[in-house]
């Protein structure tokens, strides 16, 4: 398997795209604008936490394939590294 097909990744994903269909069904229904709003900020956050995941899962896949075996300190100094990033 890939680490660009990860099912975190396709997970947090199709879960995002089956919640953008239903605010495109909202839009249809001429639902109110700041609902739709609200909902669309929430697909955001989605697929940007998506891709925070997969750009993390990536770099940690290529670093340890290139450096490995890592230190546990080394590893857990990696893992700070990554949990901070959520804050970006």
């Amino acid at each position: 398997m890939s680490h660009a097909n990860n099912p975190d990744v396709l997970n947090r994903l199709k879960r995002a795209q089956g919640h953008l269909s239903k605010i495109v069904e909202m839009v249809e229904e001429g639902r109110d604008a700041l609902v739709i709003a609200q909902q669309l900020q929430a697909v955001v956050k989605a697929v940007d936490k998506a891709k925070t995941f997969l750009v993390l899962h990536h770099i940690e896949h290529h670093l340890y394939e290139a450096v490995e075996p890592l230190p546990k300190e080394t590893r857990d100094r990696l893992a700070e590294m990554a949990e901070i990033t959520k804050y970006l």
